[in-house]
């Protein structure tokens, strides 16, 4: 089983109106279909473009009103899904839920079906400027092509919490993110392809290129899309099926062979999934067969 990912790295620059907003997804949403892709990645945030545009009395917006963009964005992304059929994962946005506000990353199914996981992890701006609040369940998502999982920048980071996407049969990560600067870009880099070694999947990365002047920590970005493979003979040596140019306006396309993550998994150099010691930490794939049971 094959399948064709891109991952848009996405610019940030100051909009006037959602339609400008709109024009720009589309751009990259034909560019994907033109490269025959069946699932197109967006970055974490992306949608803070919006408060860019200001309000009609010319006063700054504000994360507490990116709720009110939600649905002119979902019905947006659900059309785009149902216009091309690709899965899309719309990066994230920002929902307004009992008084609390979660930064949730969307799958847009081609028949139309919108699905959501909230970011597990939240980072100390994101409490502290924000007032995010951490998502409190988790997903795998099945699609034609198989089973993904979508974890949204600083969950990378975790370990754990990828050993139970993996345990839960996802074979794709697909981790939407924004850093602003080398730190927190080669954080959520090096500990994507750490996941992608630990538990021989795919990983499919990108994030937010440009600035917003007028969007409150949202001024700086470092982004590059990758696409992550483990580091095993069928593979190219670095782990790497494509990566984009930094801080590019662009979009990187790669084919996932399924069937080589199955192969490394029996027989590979290093069978790291096997090879766990669940005699000594928790067996992640034994704790969901009990709850399937």
């Amino acid at each position: 089983m094959k399948l064709r990912v891109s991952a848009v790295q996405y610019h940030l620059h100051t909009i006037r109106s959602f339609e400008e907003f709109a024009a720009q997804c589309e751009h990259y949403i034909k560019t994907a279909q033109e490269y025959g892709s069946e699932f197109v990645l967006f970055p974490e945030f992306f949608t803070t473009q919006l408060l860019s545009i200001g309000s009609e009395q010319g006063t700054r917006l504000t994360i507490n009103e990116l709720p009110g963009f939600t649905e002119q964005y979902l019905n947006l992304f659900q059309q785009f899904a149902l216009n091309t059929k690709m899965h899309i994962i719309g990066g994230t946005h920002v929902l307004a839920r009992e008084g609390k506000l979660y930064n949730v990353a969307h799958l847009f199914y081609p028949d139309g079906r919108i699905e959501e996981q909230a970011k597990l992890h939240i980072t100390p701006t994101e409490v502290e400027e924000w007032n995010m609040s951490a998502g409190d369940s988790f997903r795998v998502f099945d699609t034609e092509k198989g089973r993904i999982a979508l974890l949204t920048c600083y969950d990378i980071e975790f370990p754990e919490i990828v050993r139970m996407a993996k345990a839960k049969g996802a074979d794709v990560i697909f981790c939407p993110s924004c850093t602003d600067d080398r730190h927190g870009f080669h954080r959520v880099r090096y500990t994507s392809h750490a996941r992608a070694i630990e538990n021989q999947v795919y990983v499919v990365l990108t994030g937010t290129v440009g600035a917003l002047p007028t969007v409150d920590f949202m001024r700086a970005n470092f982004g590059q899309a990758a696409i992550i493979t483990p580091n095993d003979i069928p593979f190219p040596p670095k782990g790497l099926l494509a990566e984009g140019e930094l801080n590019n306006d662009m979009i990187v396309t790669a084919d996932l062979d399924l069937s080589l993550l199955y192969e490394v998994r029996e027989r590979g150099s290093v069978t790291t999934w096997r090879d766990r010691r669940t005699d000594l930490y928790t067996d992640w794939e034994q704790e969901e067969s009990l709850k399937r049971s």
